[in-house]
């Protein structure tokens, strides 16, 4: 039996490591550094910080670990997968080299220009008046990025020139030198692709849509995640594939080309414009909160998949299509800005309703927040409309000051009630 070792703490690693136990190949999964709610029977939490490459390599190579999957983006920067490939460690993930797909906006670019893959024109500044003069250039809104990782959080949708200069004047206040990606607006509508990518197979994971604003009707600041669901099923296949010969192939294709391949999971963040759809970004990992909806609907072997894809075999994969899932974060009060901590995390319980564990931390006989998203909460059904009032009827019961958005799935919901009324 195999053990495998998931790197990261949030919600994402314990939807990854739920889904690997269901492998009948699975012994056992640890989650370095995980958090106190990972309590399943099989997770084991190893307190070995996700940047700590030196001692995951020994701890890897003392516990004699099958497989290492990285969860979160940090030490893919880092170089974490080079340094397991050297040491002839099994990992599941970019180089460093292919991680600047995220972890730089600019990189990124480059990448989406050399192989003419439709997204938002864009230009790059280094200094406050190089960027609103860039900026200015696009008129509004106008999309500002953050050129390194920034956990989620480091786009804004600029409206107007107050809100530019108090933007930009705060980024480069702290940070003189700061490479900020400014890119024209795409209006549309967004959906996420998750490619799991290996040398010789590719397997795209079903269509999710994620909710990255705090407050409902897409009000308040970016964050990490609020919600999500999946399938997207008012999404056409057409379109899906469309997204995925002309956005996904050929940056892997592109990849391969530059003599750096691109292996581990791909997210493609697409907008669906009037002119077809177009990349706003690259990320490495699966996202957070839509790994948590996605994963579920895997019926067929995780493990297996991943070790056919490290072999450079096209593995065999299927994915559930009767139900929704529909996951909706709880976070701390004042994220994403100051998230107040040692709050009690509620529990939630129902028939076809499960929690992801994120910020929180054992204190005596009970969890608390101890960071800004603190619980996805994920429902089943075989309708956005059943999923959502399935999860909203026990997260409207809850005596808590959490704070969550009420709206997760709302254009699914709408697509079916436009459906029911023809």
């Amino acid at each position: 039996m195999a053990q495998v070792l998931v790197i990261g703490s949030g919600a994402r690693e314990h939807a990854i490591a739920q889904t690997l136990l269901r492998s009948p190949q699975v012994d056992q999964v640890v989650i370095a550094p995980g958090n106190d709610g990972m309590t399943d029977p099989g997770l084991v939490i190893k307190p070995i910080a996700a940047t700590a490459i030196a001692e995951l390599i020994a701890f890897v190579q003392g516990a004699k670990i099958d497989l290492t999957i990285v969860g979160s983006e940090e030490p893919l920067t880092l170089g974490i997968v080079d340094a397991f490939q050297q040491a002839g460690l099994p990992i599941f993930g970019p180089t460093a080299y292919a991680a600047q797909l995220e972890g730089s906006k600019a990189f990124s670019k480059q990448v989406l220009a050399a192989n003419h893959i439709p997204t938002a024109a864009s230009d790059v500044a280094t200094s406050l008046t190089d960027a609103y003069a860039k900026a200015t250039q696009f008129g509004f809104p106008v999309v500002v990025k953050q050129d390194g990782l920034a956990l989620g959080k480091g786009v804004t949708i600029v409206k107007n020139t107050a809100q530019l200069t108090a933007l930009l004047t705060a980024i480069y206040a702290k940070d003189a030198a700061q490479k900020l990606v400014i890119e024209e607006y795409l209006a549309g509508v967004e959906f996420s692709i998750f490619s799991f990518v290996g040398e010789h197979g590719v397997v795209h994971a079903p269509i999710a849509q994620d909710h990255k604003r705090l407050l409902d009707q897409n009000a308040g600041p970016n964050t990490g995640g609020m919600g999500a669901y999946s399938p997207v099923r008012w999404l056409s296949n057409a379109i899906r594939e469309e997204a995925i010969q002309t956005l996904v192939e050929p940056v892997l294709a592109g990849m391969q080309a530059s003599g750096h391949p691109f292996t581990g999971i791909l997210y493609t963040g697409v907008m669906l414009t009037e002119k077809g759809p177009k990349v706003i970004e690259f990320n490495m990992r699966l996202g957070d909160p839509e790994a948590q909806i996605v994963l579920p609907q895997l019926e067929s072997d995780f493990y297996q998949m991943l070790l056919d894809l490290l072999a450079g075999q096209q593995p065999e994969v299927v994915w559930q299509d009767a139900d929704i899932y529909l996951g909706v974060v709880l976070a701390a009060p004042g994220y994403p800005v100051k998230p107040e901590k040692g709050l009690p995390v509620p529990v939630i319980t129902g028939d076809d309703l499960h929690m992801n564990y994120a910020g929180v931390i054992q204190q005596d006989d009970a969890l608390v927040v101890n960071g800004g998203r603190v619980v996805t909460v994920v429902g089943r059904a075989q309708s956005a409309t059943a999923a959502a009032a399935k999860i909203y009827a026990a997260l409207d019961a809850l005596d808590t000051r959490l704070q969550y958005r009420h709206d997760i799935g709302y254009q699914a919901v709408q697509a079916e009630n436009e459906t029911k009324a023809l």
